[in-house]
Order: structure tokens, then sequence, then C-alpha cells
């Protein structure tokens, strides 16, 4: 996935997302927060003024699953939204 790291262990991938400001930040968490409830499966995060942290892992697996790659994939496309409708 691009942009994405994997740990040097490789059982899980990460990305930071920058954004605007601290609102855009909490209404990025709080979108991925439902993606993360309909998938059932919950990524670790990291949130500061402006930036979220999303790290997947399947603990069950002890690795990463093609549902950590699908739920990466769906946080990407949410970052990707909220910076196009900052731009708007």
């Amino acid at each position: 996935l691009p942009g994405w790291a994997l740990a040097a262990d490789g059982k899980s991938i990460s990305r930071r997302f920058r954004f605007a400001d601290f609102a855009a930040t909490m209404a990025y968490v709080n979108r991925l927060a439902a993606v993360a409830n309909r998938h059932d499966h919950h990524p670790d995060l990291k949130v500061g003024y402006n930036y979220c942290e999303v790290l997947f892992t399947t603990h069950d697996a002890d690795g990463l699953t093609e549902l950590d790659a699908s739920c990466a994939r769906a946080a990407q496309q949410l970052a990707d939204e909220r910076v196009a409708a900052s731009k708007a």
C-alpha cells in the first residue's frame, strides 16, 4: 500500500495523516471510527492537533491480513476526501 509503512517485525502497517486543524483531524477520526465499526476491525490511533497516526494489525492472526489492507485503503480514502473537501 503506497504511503503506508510496514513495521520492522512485519506485523503491522501505519501511516500519519495531516489535516488543517484539530476540527478536521477529529472529523477524520470520527469517520474512521464508523468505518472501523462496520468492518469490526479497529486501528490503533494517535491523535494530535493536526494529525492522526493510524496503525492496523490483526491481533488474532499475530500479524497482517487482507482485512488490514482493506481497512487501510478505506482510511486512505477518507483522508483523501478530507483533503479534497478542505481545498473546495
